[in-house]
């Protein structure tokens, strides 16, 4: 009998290829990747052995079944609102599933129909969500096992370029959609605070932004990502009183993000002139309808800025320096599409990118106020840091396909045995992939300040 282990690879994004390296390391794992466009499969292929490329789309239901029918285990790296239709298909078929998604609703309703098939449906293995999970665990385990209590957990991960290379206005540049990168920033915010939950609507996120002190090389600010209030269950801590799971940025990112939110660029309202039929119109004449400046005279649109986003006066030259290097002064005409978010990404995008030999960076912090057994205070901290290498794998892609890559070959080889829809969430279903995480170079520093 042979004892080839067949893999289905949905998608081929930018972390695909570091998972493939992990897996290819194993001879008797056989790839199929799919892709909607075969052409986007056979590159991500090109050059491996035990691989092949097939076209797919996923939302054709018989054609997704026939294919999860011929393989042992689905690795899903498609958009997350797919997934539940990639479980169900796994379900028929009593095939394992892995994703680096968050567990949606969607998808946690399919948890004991999972059991009851046999099946491992794993999620949550990248970096964030992921490698952020597996030492939070470990670290909570080791306090509850020292007899101690976790009263603060403030948790902040931040994909960025690396120093060198964070030179625009902004600090940062795109290495996946600008759109879910904006559309991030108008999440509301729930987290702890003293033991009662906070809320803090989309249009105020900016406002929670702080310092966060990590390395006294880095300027960094974080703010609160999305909702932090389930973690307390998720992570087994009901006695802390206050948990953050933010976002980290270069200092200056807030403010100017903040004085776009102020001008309505993260509102994806149609608007008439921008419309794809509408007359050409250039990024002076946008900035003078949304500020509703007198004329586009650099003078008049740089007053009506400050006064309708409430530039404080510190910051206005720098923010104002930045969106002159966006171009919004001059005559350039806009991508017009359909709304005011859209236009933007068309240029962020534009000027936003990745040059040649320029690296991107993922840093990563856990802080854990620790009350000992005998009633003793202490911080501890976990923390990660990664570089891509130029012109090879970036950091985001390792530090998101590596976990997924191993998490996959652990399911395949027996050692993860759990069956239903899981993240890592145990010491049990941590420990081993912390462990050839570590193999592969990618881990975290344990401290006590």
């Amino acid at each position: 009998m042979s004892s080839q282990k067949k893999i289905l690879f949905l998608g081929s994004g930018y972390v695909a290829g570091p998972c493939f390296r992990v897996l290819l390391t194993r001879p008797e794992n056989v790839i199929t990747v799919a892709c909607r466009h075969i052409q986007t499969a056979q590159n991500l292929c090109n050059g491996h052995g035990n691989t092949r490329a097939i076209s797919l789309d996923v939302s054709n239901q018989q054609a997704l079944e026939e294919q999860v029918s011929q393989h042992d285990l689905v690795i899903s790296l498609i958009p997350y609102t797919l997934h539940a239709k990639v479980i169900q298909a796994a379900i028929k078929y009593k095939k394992h599933v892995v994703t680096t998604s968050y567990i949606s609703p969607a998808m946690q309703e399919l948890h004991q129909q999972a059991v009851d098939a046999g099946i491992t449906v794993f999620n949550e293995v990248g970096v964030d969500p992921g490698i952020d999970h597996l030492y939070a665990i470990k670290m909570i385990t080791q306090v509850h096992n020292e007899g101690g209590k976790v009263v603060g957990f403030y948790s902040y991960c931040g994909g960025l370029p690396a120093p060198e290379d964070s030179n625009n206005p902004l600090g940062y540049k795109f290495s996946w959609s600008s759109r879910g990168v904006l559309l991030a920033l108008r999440n509301d915010a729930k987290y702890w605070k003293d033991g009662k939950i906070e809320e803090t609507p989309g249009s105020r996120l900016m406002d929670l932004a702080k310092p966060i002190y990590i390395y006294p090389a880095f300027a960094f600010e974080g703010y609160p990502n999305r909702d932090s209030t389930p973690y307390t269950k998720r992570y087994n801590i009901p006695e802390c009183r206050d948990l953050i799971r933010g976002t980290l940025r270069y200092q200056g990112f807030p403010k100017f993000v903040k004085a776009l939110v102020g001008l309505g660029f993260l509102s994806d309202e149609p608007v008439e002139y921008l419309s794809a039929k509408s007359t050409p119109i250039a990024w002076n004449q946008v900035l003078q309808k949304v500020t509703g400046a007198s004329s586009t005279n650099e003078q008049e649109l740089i007053a009506a800025i400050i006064k309708k986003s409430a530039i404080p006066q510190e910051d206005q030259s720098r923010i104002i320096s930045g969106f002159r290097w966006l171009g919004f002064f001059s005559d350039t005409k806009v991508h017009l599409k359909e709304n005011l978010l859209d236009t933007l990404c068309a240029t962020l995008e534009e000027k936003m990118q990745y040059e040649e030999n320029e690296r991107d960076m993922v840093m990563l912090q856990h802080r854990f106020e620790i009350e000992n057994k005998d009633g003793s205070h202490e911080t501890r901290t976990s923390t990660g840091l990664w570089f891509g290498v130029p012109g090879g794998e970036s950091a985001m892609a390792r530090t998101v396909g590596v976990p997924c890559g191993i998490t996959t070959q652990l399911i395949l080889d027996g050692k993860i045995k759990e069956k239903g829809v899981l993240a890592p969430m145990t010491l049990e279903l941590c420990q081993p992939i912390i462990e050839a995480l570590e193999k592969e170079g990618i881990t975290m520093v344990e401290a006590v300040i």
